[in-house]
């Protein structure tokens, strides 16, 4: 599969997800629907469970649950996804000591993903790995160190370089930077820009932070107890002239605690 850039990579309709049933039943996603046009960075931002993450968890077929059409490179999604998938789309987690498994190396982290997918022999895969690591801004010396060896920015360093691995044409971003030091946060958003770039990469970006989409995003979505409450692009949000009273507050949040204007804040249903 591929996408030429200004084409849709993503197409998302009426997209639901439901947790559970009768009076137990949660309804997480709700009637959701967005496209995602090749080469760009969307955004999805709300509070904690407003759904963003289960978006694109949906994406991935990690959510059964899953109900609507959804397409990525204009391949309907339905069932579990297979290796053609993976090839195309990979997810980079919020928490990269828990993405990745603790007792193996990062070469054989990295590795991995080749080996399953049958991609080059021994030399080929170790060639990879090597430029893999410095793309990403890791030299050979990290390449048989262990997750626990490494910091927080340099493990999630490694976690970008392992969805890197097959070449894939998206990346599923879920609060990438949210796990690590303030200090180092910037530094991996500006290595994601530039690697989307270098690579004509699209992304969609999950964060509750909304000056990571404003230095991210072309395009976001703001979520609100599973639904979308309203679609901009990041210059509106930049200017904070969103048209809903629910953005208008979480851009009041953003700027900080203030008790009295905290105060005045709606439950959006």
């Amino acid at each position: 599969m591929n996408a030429k850039t200004g084409g849709k990579a993503i197409s998302v309709s009426d997209l639901n997800v439901t947790f559970g049933s009768g009076a137990q039943a949660v309804r997480a996603v709700r009637d959701v629907s967005f496209e995602v046009t090749a080469g760009e960075t969307y955004g999805l931002v709300g509070e904690s469970g407003s759904g963003k993450s289960t978006v694109l968890r949906a994406l991935t077929g990690l959510i059964p649950e899953a109900s609507g059409d959804m397409r990525v490179l204009g391949k309907p999604l339905t069932g579990k996804r297979d290796f053609a998938f993976y090839r195309d789309v990979q997810m980079v987690f919020q928490d990269p000591y828990a993405s990745l498994h603790p007792r193996r190396t990062i070469d054989a982290t990295l590795t991995e993903p080749l080996i399953i997918h049958g991609i080059g022999d021994r030399k080929e895969r170790a060639e990879r790995v090597l430029k893999m690591l410095a793309d990403v801004g890791l030299g050979s010396e990290f390449r048989f160190r262990y997750p626990h060896q490494l910091s927080g920015g340099q493990r999630q360093r490694v976690a970008i370089a392992r969805a890197l691995m097959l070449e894939p044409e998206i990346l599923l971003l879920d609060e990438p930077t949210s796990a690590l030091d303030v200090s180092i946060q910037a530094e991996v958003l500006n290595l994601l820009k530039a690697i989307r770039k270098e690579r004509g990469l699209t992304y969609v970006l999950v964060s509750h932070n909304l000056a990571v989409i404003a230095h991210m995003c072309e395009r976001l979505a703001v979520m609100n107890r599973g639904r979308f409450v309203e679609e901009m692009d990041v210059e509106t949000l930049r200017r904070s002239e969103p048209k809903e009273a629910y953005t208008r507050q979480l851009l009041t949040a953003s700027k900080g605690y203030d008790r009295e204007k905290i105060g005045q804040f709606a439950t959006f249903e």
